[in-house]
């Protein structure tokens, strides 16, 4: 989910050098000889100047995280802030180019962190990184990490792709992680380790509760790992986070303070009365009106994310209209999703999407197009299909059993417009609709938290979606058959119900494809088989609208941490 779109790296040494040494007098020489003047002692060296901070950037979020413990969310909201507080083993930069952090190199086949089989890494650690606490972090906090995710006594909200292909981690030492597969594994960089656990902060509540479920570091990580640390979450309000002057690269900043807004239109004011430095989530319809004054601009970042509905075809929770493809493929067909993009968004910006990979060159689909809007061939293949409107009432139904979806999404106001205008597009075609909004800490929760998506409670639900492991195309959590969510699996992270075997074949086959090539024709097979089976239909491409203040410097935007270079921000009035 908005995504989820996902390793922060700068390598300046900060440390603490004290050195003192003296000299004895030497004996006395022969009388006839001048006596030598014993050398002065040395002066010890200077301390290195601790590191100062200036200024306050503040950020605005239309949607407030539900978890700071990355185990137990894959919410946007939650994921932009990590780069604050609990940064990658590495990241990547404005341009995509892997950046290390926590690392001292980038596993390669070439410097040996890359096995020749491909079913091994090697993370080499730098040794002078601490938790904010000041406590080392260590290869042990990556076992420890694995070992949590792993445990049957949490619920994450996914093990993927840990449970599927990593068979051990190890620390060889202290700065050592050695990681094997039972195969290769070719989203290993992307995928593995995007943060850490404080094993010296967790394994006691582990230890003493049995669980990590519920231990307050999830929503108040006043330890963490990176150039912030958090000081307060007033829920509803706002988030702090103070500069961490143990980080191996102190940031310019004092504080990033991130504002709750109820929606867009307040988000959209503070950008213009320049009561916030960066806006998040913006649509195209805004950048006029915010970047008006002069003092704001937009900046666009490629990012993966495309708006789409996913649709619920679990035939334990779902409507049995949607057990059938031709009423899938005539809700397509109902929707005039091009004059939604061009009435509320822009088409330059947002065009309709065609796959879930869209935005993922080059492994975007190359021979398919978006479904097109054609509402009579839409009230032909209901009619085909046995839903009929035999009352008169305007919905269509069929063994006493009316065609009324549920149409669920969050509390923004762009999806709220679209509800009310599908609303009035399948009107026409005889569609019914309950139109259902969560609040985004409800709308991303897990199976066992009662989340409608894990739940299965709608037929069609729309939100911005990443793969797991963008920029590699791997999404197997997704749209496996054994990631289907259920109470014998709360921590599925197939939320459709959506189960095709030779889906499965073809995503464990491109998980262990290394060449790019290969893969290439894998995710075209993928993509026309869920193209052919209308389970997911996109609306627009989304990519990440951020607006800038110009007293905010330094900013550079990635597409996988967006907020990657915080250490570079710089306040300039």
């Amino acid at each position: 989910m908005k995504h989820l779109k996902s390793v922060l790296f700068l390598m300046i040494a900060f440390m603490l050098v004290l050195s003192a040494c003296g000299g004895t007098t030497p004996e006395a020489p022969a009388a006839e000889a001048p006596a030598a003047e014993a050398p002065a002692a040395e002066e010890p060296a200077a301390e290195a100047p601790a590191p100062t901070f200036s200024g306050t950037a503040t950020i605005t979020f239309t949607q407030e995280p539900d978890n700071l413990n990355p185990m137990y969310t894959s919410m946007s909201f939650s994921g932009y802030l990590r780069p604050f507080y609990l940064v990658p083993s590495w990241s990547f930069d404005e341009t995509g180019n892997p950046v290390p952090v926590l690392v001292a190199e980038i596993p390669t086949a070439e410097n040996g962190g890359l096995s020749a089989d491909g079913q091994s890494v090697t993370f080499k650690l730098r040794d002078d990184v601490t938790w904010s606490d000041g406590e080392p972090l260590t290869a042990d906090d990556y076992v420890f990490t694995y070992e949590m995710i792993m445990s049957d006594k949490n619920v994450p909200q996914s093990r993927y792709p840990y449970e599927e292909y990593v068979t051990s981690v190890v620390a060889e030492d202290p700065t050592t992680v050695v990681i094997t597969f039972n195969k290769p594994f070719a989203a290993w960089s992307t995928s593995l380790f995007y943060w850490l656990l404080p094993k010296h902060i967790l394994q006691p509540v582990f230890e003493a509760d049995g669980t990590i479920d519920n231990a307050e570091w999830n929503r108040n990580p006043t330890v963490g790992v990176g150039p912030f640390v958090l000081s307060e979450w007033e829920t509803g309000s706002h988030l702090a986070f103070v500069a961490n002057p143990n980080w191996i690269n102190p940031p310019k900043l004092e504080q990033v303070f991130v504002r709750i807004v109820p929606d867009d239109a307040a988000q959209e004011a503070a950008i213009i009365a320049g009561d916030t430095d960066i806006g998040v989530f913006l649509s195209a319809d805004q950048i006029e009106k915010v970047e008006e004054g002069g003092t704001v601009k937009v900046i666009a970042v490629d990012s993966g994310y495309n708006e789409a509905w996913f649709l619920n075809v679990n035939p334990d929770t779902t409507h049995p209209a949607m057990l059938d493809v031709n009423v899938r493929k005539a809700v397509a067909l109902a929707t005039d999703r091009f004059t939604i993009v061009k009435d509320l968004l822009s088409e330059d910006i947002n065009p309709v999407n065609v796959t879930f990979w869209d935005a993922t060159p080059p492994y975007q689909t190359d021979t398919l197009e978006p479904y097109p809007y054609d509402p009579e061939q839409a009230k032909e293949l209901l009619d085909a299909a046995g839903w009929v409107d035999s009352n008169g009432d305007g919905v269509r139904e069929k063994d006493g059993i009316d065609l009324k979806l549920r149409y669920i999404t969050n509390t923004r106001e762009l999806r709220k417009n679209m509800q009310a205008v599908v609303e009035q597009q399948w009107k026409l075609v005889g569609i019914g609709v309950e139109l259902i909004n969560h609040s985004s800490d409800i709308f991303w929760n897990g199976y066992n938290d009662g989340g409608p998506q894990a739940q299965g409670l709608y037929e069609i639900a729309q939100y911005s979606s990443v793969q797991n492991s963008y920029p590699d195309p791997d999404a197997s959590s997704g749209w496996v058959c054994d990631q289907i969510a259920s109470a014998d699996n709360p921590d599925g992270a197939n939320t459709q119900g959506y189960c095709n075997p030779e889906i499965d074949k073809l995503m464990a086959e491109q998980a262990t494809t290394l060449d790019p090539g290969k893969r290439k024709e894998l995710y075209n097979q993928i993509q026309q088989i869920i193209y052919d089976d209308y389970v997911y239909i996109g609306i627009w491409q989304d990519p990440d609208l951020w607006s800038l203040n110009n007293r905010l410097t330094g900013v550079k935007f990635s597409g996988v941490y967006p907020f990657w270079n915080v250490s570079e921000w710089e306040i300039v009035e």
